[in-house]
């Protein structure tokens, strides 16, 4: 299970700071060296997925909405200085019970 929790918060990291890389090629004006890195990040992203413990492709990817979204919101407050509001929260947390039930339920033959 850790190595499932770390494997997701490095993808959504990862894939966060590629996006918002081209965000800020496209909407901030910043330059295009941002995009480089924002595709060597979204490439990290695509990897660390691998590593999830899940035997289908699509529950890992499914139980990793739920993860993204919270650290979309974390991402708000820490990188763009825009204080979540509690539907941001009570959403986020919505989302991480989701994920925990999608990849952690138990599922028998």
């Amino acid at each position: 299970m850790t190595k499932t929790l770390l494997a997701y918060s490095g993808a959504a990291l990862a894939e966060i700071a590629g996006c918002f890389a081209f965000w800020a090629w496209l909407r901030l004006g910043r330059s295009i060296g941002w995009v480089l890195p924002g595709t060597l990040s979204l490439a990290l992203f695509a990897f660390l997925l691998t590593l999830v413990e899940s035997e289908a492709a699509g529950r890992a990817y499914a139980a990793y909405g739920g993860v993204y979204i919270a650290a979309s919101i974390l991402w708000l407050w820490a990188v763009e200085d825009v204080r979540p509001d509690r539907w941001d929260v009570a959403g986020g947390a919505l989302c991480l019970a989701g994920m925990m039930v999608i990849l952690f339920a138990p599922r028998g033959a």
